[in-house]
Protein backbone atom coordinates (compact mmCIF):
# COMPACT_ATOMS: atom_id res chain seq x y z
CA UNK A 1 0.00 0.00 0.00
CA UNK A 2 1.32 3.31 -1.08
CA UNK A 3 2.29 5.99 1.76
CA UNK A 4 0.73 9.32 1.79
CA UNK A 5 2.76 11.59 0.25
CA UNK A 6 2.46 14.14 3.22
CA UNK A 7 0.68 12.93 6.65
CA UNK A 8 0.69 15.27 9.41
CA UNK A 9 -1.01 14.13 12.49
CA UNK A 10 -1.88 16.18 15.71
CA UNK A 11 0.00 19.18 14.77
CA UNK A 12 -0.24 21.34 17.92
CA UNK A 13 1.70 24.81 17.70
CA UNK A 14 1.20 27.96 20.41
CA UNK A 15 2.86 31.51 19.80
CA UNK A 16 2.10 32.17 23.67
CA UNK A 17 -1.86 31.65 22.58
CA UNK A 18 -2.40 28.48 20.90
CA UNK A 19 -2.66 28.54 17.02
CA UNK A 20 -3.07 24.87 16.09
CA UNK A 21 -4.71 22.53 18.09
CA UNK A 22 -4.19 19.06 17.11
CA UNK A 23 -4.48 19.40 13.37
CA UNK A 24 -4.69 16.05 10.71
CA UNK A 25 -3.95 16.65 7.36
CA UNK A 26 -2.76 13.93 4.98
CA UNK A 27 -2.28 14.51 0.96
CA UNK A 28 -1.96 11.54 -0.79
CA UNK A 29 0.68 11.08 -3.82
CA UNK A 30 -0.16 12.87 -7.32
CA UNK A 31 -3.29 14.72 -5.54
CA UNK A 32 -4.00 18.42 -5.29
CA UNK A 33 -5.17 19.73 -1.98
CA UNK A 34 -6.49 23.34 -1.01
CA UNK A 35 -6.98 25.26 2.35
CA UNK A 36 -8.87 28.23 3.23
CA UNK A 37 -9.26 29.51 6.75
CA UNK A 38 -10.02 33.37 7.89
CA UNK A 39 -6.70 35.16 8.99
CA UNK A 40 -5.65 33.67 11.90
CA UNK A 41 -6.57 30.24 11.31
CA UNK A 42 -3.29 28.98 10.95
CA UNK A 43 -3.06 27.97 7.62
CA UNK A 44 0.31 29.62 6.98
CA UNK A 45 1.78 28.06 10.62
CA UNK A 46 0.70 24.94 9.20
CA UNK A 47 2.71 25.26 5.83
CA UNK A 48 5.46 26.47 7.88
CA UNK A 49 5.59 23.36 10.13
CA UNK A 50 5.21 20.77 7.07
CA UNK A 51 8.31 22.82 5.33
CA UNK A 52 10.50 22.37 8.59
CA UNK A 53 10.13 26.00 8.51
CA UNK A 54 9.27 26.39 11.89
CA UNK A 55 8.76 23.04 14.70
CA UNK A 56 5.63 22.10 16.04
CA UNK A 57 4.98 21.96 19.77
CA UNK A 58 3.83 18.66 19.46
CA UNK A 59 2.79 15.81 16.44
CA UNK A 60 4.91 14.12 13.36
CA UNK A 61 5.54 14.97 9.90
CA UNK A 62 5.44 11.84 7.73
CA UNK A 63 6.84 12.77 4.11
CA UNK A 64 6.47 9.63 2.08
CA UNK A 65 6.47 7.40 4.32
CA UNK A 66 9.33 8.39 6.47
CA UNK A 67 9.02 10.57 9.54
CA UNK A 68 10.19 14.16 8.98
CA UNK A 69 9.41 15.33 12.07
CA UNK A 70 13.06 16.67 13.45
CA UNK A 71 14.17 17.09 9.81
CA UNK A 72 15.60 20.77 9.43
CA UNK A 73 13.76 22.35 6.27
CA UNK A 74 17.17 21.89 3.79
CA UNK A 75 16.73 17.92 4.43
CA UNK A 76 13.09 18.02 3.68
CA UNK A 77 13.34 20.24 0.56
CA UNK A 78 16.38 17.62 -0.44
CA UNK A 79 14.58 14.55 -0.23
CA UNK A 80 11.50 16.63 -2.32
CA UNK A 81 9.39 18.64 -0.43
CA UNK A 82 9.48 22.48 -1.64
CA UNK A 83 7.79 25.37 -0.09
CA UNK A 84 7.03 29.02 -2.14
CA UNK A 85 7.24 32.25 0.32
CA UNK A 86 4.15 33.85 0.84
CA UNK A 87 6.28 37.18 0.74
CA UNK A 88 8.90 36.18 -2.71
CA UNK A 89 12.31 36.60 -1.28
CA UNK A 90 14.42 36.68 -4.39
CA UNK A 91 18.21 37.50 -4.56
CA UNK A 92 17.39 40.99 -5.73
CA UNK A 93 20.61 41.58 -7.81
CA UNK A 94 21.00 37.88 -9.29
CA UNK A 95 19.31 37.21 -13.01
CA UNK A 96 16.41 35.17 -12.89
CA UNK A 97 18.41 32.28 -13.90
CA UNK A 98 20.89 32.55 -10.99
CA UNK A 99 18.51 32.57 -8.89
CA UNK A 100 17.01 28.63 -10.09
CA UNK A 101 19.92 27.74 -10.44
CA UNK A 102 21.16 28.61 -6.42
CA UNK A 103 18.34 26.67 -5.57
CA UNK A 104 18.52 24.08 -8.11
CA UNK A 105 22.36 23.50 -6.91
CA UNK A 106 21.69 23.40 -2.86
CA UNK A 107 18.14 22.31 -2.56
CA UNK A 108 18.28 19.08 -4.53
CA UNK A 109 18.76 15.50 -2.87
CA UNK A 110 22.35 15.41 -4.33
CA UNK A 111 24.47 18.74 -4.25
CA UNK A 112 24.70 19.14 -8.12
CA UNK A 113 27.84 21.34 -10.07
CA UNK A 114 26.20 24.68 -11.87
CA UNK A 115 26.88 22.36 -14.65
CA UNK A 116 24.87 19.30 -14.18
CA UNK A 117 21.91 21.67 -12.61
CA UNK A 118 21.78 23.97 -15.39
CA UNK A 119 19.49 21.72 -17.24
CA UNK A 120 17.15 21.50 -14.30
CA UNK A 121 16.76 25.20 -13.59
CA UNK A 122 16.45 25.91 -17.25
CA UNK A 123 13.43 23.53 -17.40
CA UNK A 124 11.83 25.38 -14.14
CA UNK A 125 11.92 28.90 -15.88
CA UNK A 126 10.66 27.73 -19.31
CA UNK A 127 7.67 25.81 -16.92
CA UNK A 128 6.91 28.98 -15.06
CA UNK A 129 6.62 31.50 -18.48
CA UNK A 130 9.88 32.96 -17.32
CA UNK A 131 12.53 32.27 -20.56
CA UNK A 132 11.82 35.51 -22.10
CA UNK A 133 13.64 36.97 -18.41
CA UNK A 134 15.79 34.98 -17.60
CA UNK A 135 18.65 37.68 -17.80
CA UNK A 136 16.73 39.99 -15.56
CA UNK A 137 17.52 41.20 -12.01
CA UNK A 138 15.53 39.68 -9.97
CA UNK A 139 14.74 42.87 -8.53
CA UNK A 140 13.24 44.45 -11.61
CA UNK A 141 10.69 42.01 -11.51
CA UNK A 142 6.87 43.17 -11.74
CA UNK A 143 4.32 40.88 -8.86
CA UNK A 144 3.30 38.53 -11.17
CA UNK A 145 7.11 37.31 -12.01
CA UNK A 146 8.18 37.43 -8.75
CA UNK A 147 5.27 34.98 -7.78
CA UNK A 148 6.40 32.80 -10.80
CA UNK A 149 9.94 33.59 -9.31
CA UNK A 150 9.24 31.96 -6.16
CA UNK A 151 8.08 29.05 -7.95
CA UNK A 152 10.44 28.27 -10.29
CA UNK A 153 12.84 28.47 -7.62
CA UNK A 154 11.05 25.63 -5.84
CA UNK A 155 11.05 24.05 -9.32
CA UNK A 156 14.40 23.28 -9.50
CA UNK A 157 14.67 21.42 -6.59
CA UNK A 158 12.61 19.33 -8.66
CA UNK A 159 10.21 18.69 -5.66
CA UNK A 160 7.41 15.37 -5.45
CA UNK A 161 5.41 17.82 -3.47
CA UNK A 162 5.01 21.06 -3.64
CA UNK A 163 3.66 23.58 -0.91
CA UNK A 164 1.91 27.06 -2.05
CA UNK A 165 1.44 29.66 0.28
CA UNK A 166 -0.58 32.49 -0.99
CA UNK A 167 1.07 32.51 -4.30
CA UNK A 168 -2.01 34.49 -5.75
CA UNK A 169 -2.04 37.06 -3.38
CA UNK A 170 -2.13 40.56 -5.15
CA UNK A 171 -2.63 39.56 -8.66
CA UNK A 172 -4.73 40.68 -11.01
CA UNK A 173 -7.89 38.35 -12.42
CA UNK A 174 -5.62 37.16 -15.93
CA UNK A 175 -2.50 36.92 -13.65
CA UNK A 176 -4.35 34.34 -11.38
CA UNK A 177 -5.66 32.37 -14.64
CA UNK A 178 -2.37 32.21 -16.27
CA UNK A 179 -1.03 30.85 -12.48
CA UNK A 180 -3.79 28.38 -12.10
CA UNK A 181 -2.74 27.29 -15.94
CA UNK A 182 0.81 26.65 -14.80
CA UNK A 183 -0.35 24.92 -11.31
CA UNK A 184 -2.58 22.27 -13.05
CA UNK A 185 0.47 21.60 -15.72
CA UNK A 186 2.12 20.92 -12.96
CA UNK A 187 -0.11 18.51 -11.23
CA UNK A 188 -0.91 17.04 -14.35
CA UNK A 189 3.13 16.23 -14.48
CA UNK A 190 3.03 14.16 -11.38
CA UNK A 191 3.54 17.40 -8.37
CA UNK A 192 1.38 16.83 -5.34
CA UNK A 193 0.23 20.62 -4.53
CA UNK A 194 -0.76 21.76 -1.19
CA UNK A 195 -1.51 25.13 -1.71
CA UNK A 196 -2.92 27.48 1.21
CA UNK A 197 -5.08 30.81 -0.75
CA UNK A 198 -7.58 33.37 0.09
CA UNK A 199 -8.81 33.59 -3.92
CA UNK A 200 -11.37 30.82 -3.24
CA UNK A 201 -11.71 29.96 -7.39
CA UNK A 202 -8.07 30.14 -7.96
CA UNK A 203 -8.12 26.98 -5.53
CA UNK A 204 -11.28 25.10 -6.36
CA UNK A 205 -10.04 25.55 -10.41
CA UNK A 206 -7.00 23.11 -9.49
CA UNK A 207 -7.72 21.45 -6.44
CA UNK A 208 -9.60 17.71 -6.12
CA UNK A 209 -10.31 18.39 -2.28
CA UNK A 210 -10.87 21.47 0.20
CA UNK A 211 -9.76 21.48 3.92
CA UNK A 212 -11.02 24.14 5.93
CA UNK A 213 -9.22 25.54 8.76
CA UNK A 214 -10.78 27.51 11.98
CA UNK A 215 -9.37 28.74 15.52
CA UNK A 216 -6.73 25.89 14.84
CA UNK A 217 -8.81 23.12 13.94
CA UNK A 218 -9.56 21.24 11.04
CA UNK A 219 -13.64 22.01 10.64
CA UNK A 220 -14.15 20.46 6.87
CA UNK A 221 -12.52 17.94 4.85
CA UNK A 222 -13.66 16.94 2.16
CA UNK A 223 -14.65 17.77 -2.27
CA UNK A 224 -14.93 21.89 -2.11
CA UNK A 225 -18.14 22.57 -3.24
CA UNK A 226 -19.60 20.73 -0.30
CA UNK A 227 -16.69 22.15 1.80
CA UNK A 228 -17.99 25.49 0.52
CA UNK A 229 -21.50 24.66 1.43
CA UNK A 230 -20.33 23.65 5.34
CA UNK A 231 -22.41 25.81 7.35
CA UNK A 232 -19.67 25.33 9.89
CA UNK A 233 -17.67 27.01 7.06
CA UNK A 234 -19.54 29.63 5.73
CA UNK A 235 -20.34 31.24 9.18
CA UNK A 236 -16.80 30.96 10.28
CA UNK A 237 -14.83 31.98 6.29
CA UNK A 238 -17.34 33.45 4.39
CA UNK A 239 -19.16 35.42 7.02
CA UNK A 240 -22.52 34.24 7.38
CA UNK A 241 -25.18 31.95 9.25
Amino acid sequence: MAHPALDLRGIEKSFGNPVLTGVDLTVAAGEAVGVIGPNGAGKSTLLNIASGEIEADAGSIMFDGEDVTAAPSHTRCRRGLACTAQIPRPFERLTVFENVLVAAVFGHAQRRSERVAAGPAAAAIEQTGLADLANTPAGELRLLDRRRLELARALGTQPRVLLLDEIAGGLTEGEVHLLIDEILKLNAAGITILWIEHIVHALTAVVDRLIAIADGIVVADGDPAEVLADERVQQVYIGVG
